[in-house]
């Protein structure tokens, strides 16, 4: 445990800090983000040194179990069988010339295509989600789809067509005016599915998320995705699947898009999909939703997509979730943390949790306001434990743990729990008062 889990609860000043760490406080705040760098003054101004597996050390010696890190560490940090594949290829041929044909991307293409739902068969690989949502709605306007629909509180990225589909008016208002023609309903309503797809017949593309991960972990109706899918073909749209989160085993499953059995024209990969060693993402197709970038390999292009160094990294992802069973692993730990997690919560400060949910490793603890998310956040830093925000659902907590987590890990992070919530009611300045637990 870390001298902070030892009882330390506050924060030394940042003067108290070694010379190194002051020193990139000072670069980030010159020449990053003031912001971040006044956000990493909250949480101590600790600056990351080492990870492997579950854990991440800091260049003062502290360790925290990083169950957080928005998606992207399902496989743990620096996992050997993705450096492995990364390191082979890094001693061959990293970079390629992206004019000759190159086997690494073809070799990851056929290994992703053979995880994702039958009828999927085309890839275009990119670096960030919000590159692989640019992809997907691109293909719908390629494919004359030129009204779009997504969900309340969705979460797509931040690039102009992703900010587009992400319905948050804090991060939209600077840029606008966005793309048009771009929809917003809520998102669990078939009806108002409906009402749009039918006000726009054979010209509608729908984006939405399986799970709402950065809206705090909101899970939809049972049966819901069966309804948009059917919906969708109905009246002639087009579904592209948002699964950069919630994808490669997220959910306990390999796809949200396997929970309810449906095949949308595009889904959407990516943070899991580099193993936690490298930037990837891809859109994956179906023949006819890919058909625009057929005719045409230059229509749609990036001078990173595909590059060999990260097409191995997608092979190790890939091995590494199927040879040790990590799928199977995510759903068994989120069976069990889930639970546990609620259990702690709702004894500890259960009259300031309005609920707790979760699909696999994808779990949010919902407070009665969000500053009382930050604190629990900060509560939980201190007990040695990385979790996080959400982007659009302010007063969630949400852990994203690994999949690798061991047993003795897994008490690590129950016991970090549950003196974080019993440090929330003895530190904090903003209680509120007493509420009863939605549910409870």
């Amino acid at each position: 445990m870390t001298a902070m889990a030892k009882g330390h609860t506050t924060h030394a000043p940042v003067a108290d800090h070694g010379a190194a760490e002051q020193h990139v406080l000072d670069l980030y705040r010159r020449h990053l983000s003031r912001g971040r760098a006044t956000l990493a003054e909250l949480f101590g101004c600790h600056v990351e040194a080492h990870s492997d597996g579950a854990w991440m050390t800091t260049t003062d010696g502290e360790r925290f179990l990083n169950c957080g890190g928005y998606g992207v560490f399902i496989l743990g940090a620096r996992h050997p069988i993705v450096l492995e594949e990364v390191q082979r290829q890094l001693a061959a041929n990293p970079m390629g010339t992206r004019i000759l044909l190159e086997p690494t991307a073809a070799e990851a293409a056929e290994m992703l295509c053979s995880v994702v739902p039958k009828g999927l068969e085309r890839v275009h690989f990119s670096l960030s989600g919000a590159e692989a949502v640019e992809t997907g709605l691109k293909l719908a306007r390629a494919n004359g789809f030129k009204h779009t629909v997504s969900m309340v509180n969705g979460y797509h990225g931040k690039s102009l067509g992703a900010l587009s589909a992400t319905a948050k008016e804090v991060y939209q208002r600077p840029f606008r005016p966005l793309i048009p023609d771009f929809t917003h309903i809520p998102f669990g309503d078939s009806d108002a599915l409906e009402a749009e797809l039918k006000a726009h017949p054979g010209e509608t593309a729908v984006i939405l998320e399986p799970v709402q991960g950065e809206a705090g972990v909101i899970l939809p109706p049972a049966g819901y995705l069966r309804q948009v899918e059917s919906l969708v073909r109905e009246y002639g749209g087009f579904l592209i699947l948002d699964e950069v989160q919630t994808g490669m085993g997220r959910l306990g499953e390999w796809w949200g898009a396997d929970l309810e059995e449906i095949t949308p024209d595009v889904l959407l990969t990516g943070k899991g999909i580099g193993g936690g060693v490298m930037p990837v993402s891809a859109a994956v197709a179906t023949r006819k939703a890919f058909k625009p970038f057929d005719k045409d390999p230059f229509v749609h292009t990036g001078t990173f997509a595909a590059m060999p160094v990260l097409m191995a990294a997608v092979k190790g992802s890939i091995r590494a979730l199927q040879e040790e069973r990590l799928v199977t692993r995510a759903m068994e730990l989120g069976t069990q943390l889930l639970p546990r997690i609620a259990d702690i919560a709702y004894r500890n400060i259960g009259h300031l949790v309005k609920d707790v949910r979760g699909q696999g490793l994808l779990i949010g603890v919902e407070l009665v306001e969000p500053g009382l998310a930050g604190e629990l956040l900060t509560e939980l830093f201190n007990n040695g434990v990385v979790a996080n925000h959400s982007m659009t659902g302010s007063a969630v907590v949400r852990f994203t743990p690994p999949a690798i987590l061991t047993d003795v890990e897994v008490q690590t992070l129950l016991s970090a729990w549950d003196q974080a919530t019993r440090d929330l009611i003895t530190n904090s300045a903003t209680m509120p008062d007493s509420h009863t637990p939605e549910g409870k």
